[in-house]
């Protein structure tokens, strides 16, 4: 069985090709930096490497591109579209409606186009790749696996929201959570580590958009974003965690619209806003140069992420294990080194030559005498997404 997995981010569009269950990787790849004049296309096989910069201005234009390779005569991996038996499609936002991996159907994909508000930069680029897909792969079975899924078990108390009932009960606004896909693999990846049933781990997931979760014997307890993708961590475009009076005062005083603030806190704040760039790589190396905006937003960056551990720390009564995954927490040791650094009092304590460089796989980074394991687990959510598609219909 042959499984195409598409994975959507705001700016990217990563995919990989697996023969299940033997969860073997036909081809895998990159599309990032989506929406700008140089964007970077990366499709990998066993063969060959094929790299290159071009202007890809939508999640749709990227999604044709990548049909166009795969089906290469030269150096794409299929022969006919028909030899796609799943595409898995990650979605962001599922709403207290998708509780589980969902085979798409026209109801489904609805319900999918309902929850845009609530995902605004990511489920209409996860809708446009289930609509790219069903056209170029009309025999292959659609099914979604939804970032908010392994939020579900949050309690109550956890994700409901201070205000009047009935936002709740006729409205649904309450916090959902994300990356649920990318905390379930690292964590359970975190488990097995640890070698105990019952464990306490904070989850760090860093990349554009960036989140963090408190994960109690596997399952999700509280988690730093909300109602939509937009609060918690500072983020690539994002503001994160504001004070509500905020959007009042820019409406107020400012005349702003209630767009123009939707677009600021969105695709305008963040480190772009605080810095010029969004990318993580380019802001570390105009810091290296003594650039003080950079050098400001990384010392934010890195306090955001700490207040965060201090108050997971306290909802989980200890720590076990701190997780930093994917692309920023994988390959930024300088992040790693700010967030960790002054927590001693929590007993987490890092080894500075383990933390050097980027971590291609599980890598313990903790000192000997750390109370809390520290772990770099590269996140694998294209994996998780093909495990759970073929799962959906073998039972």
């Amino acid at each position: 069985m042959q499984v195409l997995v598409l994975n959507s981010g705001s700016s990217s569009l990563k995919f990989q090709l697996f023969s299940m269950p033997a969860e073997t990787i036909l081809c895998s790849g990159l599309i990032e930096r989506i929406g700008m004049d140089d964007a970077k296309f990366i499709y990998k096989t066993e063969k060959d490497t094929i790299e290159h910069i071009t202007a890809i201005y939508s999640h749709k234009q990227g999604l044709e591109l990548l049909a166009h390779q795969l089906l290469d005569s030269e150096t794409g991996i299929i022969k006919s579209a028909e030899d796609i038996d799943i595409v898995g499609h990650r979605v962001v936002q599922g709403g207290s409606r998708f509780k589980k991996t969902t085979e798409i159907t026209q109801l489904a994909k609805e319900s999918i186009k309902d929850l845009f508000s609530l995902a605004p930069l990511h489920n209409p680029a996860n809708y446009e790749g289930i609509e790219v897909a069903e056209a170029i792969f009309p025999s292959a079975k659609q099914v979604a696996v939804f970032d908010t899924a392994f939020h579900q078990s949050i309690p109550e108390h956890a994700y409901r929201y201070a205000i009047p009932n009935e936002l709740l009960t006729e409205h649904r606004i309450r916090l959902y959570g994300f990356h649920g896909t990318s905390h379930k693999y690292v964590s359970e990846q975190a488990i097995d580590y640890l070698g105990e049933k019952e464990s306490k781990i904070i989850s760090i997931h860093l990349g554009n958009g960036c989140s963090i979760t408190a994960i109690k014997d596997g399952k999700s307890v509280d988690h730093s974003m909300g109602l939509t993708p937009l609060g918690g961590l500072i983020m690539g475009t994002r503001s994160g965690d504001i004070d509500p009076s905020v959007i009042f005062h820019l409406a107020h005083k400012l005349d702003y619209t209630i767009d123009e603030i939707n677009t600021l806190l969105l695709k305008k704040s963040g480190m772009l806003g605080l810095t010029g760039f969004s990318d993580l790589r380019e802001i570390e190396a105009e810091a290296a140069k003594g650039n003080k905006d950079c050098l400001l937003a990384l010392q934010m960056n890195a306090y955001r992420i700490k207040k965060y551990i201090g108050s997971y720390a306290a909802i989980l009564n200890g720590i076990d294990a701190i997780v930093f995954t994917a692309g920023i927490g994988e390959n930024s040791e300088l992040i790693r080194k700010m967030v960790c650094e002054d927590l001693d009092f929590l007993g987490i304590e890092m080894d500075i030559d383990k933390n050097k460089g980027r971590a291609s796989h599980l890598r313990a980074v903790h000192t000997d005498e750390s109370n809390v394991k520290i772990l770099i687990i590269p996140t694998n959510e294209e994996l998780e997404i093909a495990k759970q598609s073929v799962e959906l219909f073998e039972n």
